[in-house]
């Protein structure tokens, strides 16, 4: 696995890899992380990587990480 590229975000670590004919887009915030493939042939270039990164992208996905925080910690309370 190759690492292609990062962005820098306030709320989450946005990580670009290539690996197996696929593209990764690995967001990481505190224990958490997403990670979303996409088929090489599926875009254009590399740089089609950092368009689909956008607020609405960023938000979504930060909801996502607080709606996994909750998962956990319910869970945990359940031990």
């Amino acid at each position: 696995m190759r690492v292609i590229g990062n962005m820098v975000h306030a709320q989450c670590n946005i990580t670009f890899f290539h690996w197996n004919n696929r593209y990764l887009i690995k967001l990481e915030a505190g224990p958490f992380e997403q990670t979303f493939k996409i088929q090489e042939y599926d875009l254009t270039s590399e740089e089609d990587l950092k368009k689909i990164i956008n607020e609405d992208f960023i938000n979504q996905s930060i909801a996502r990480f607080k709606d996994m925080a909750n998962s956990l910690g319910q869970a945990l309370e359940k031990i």
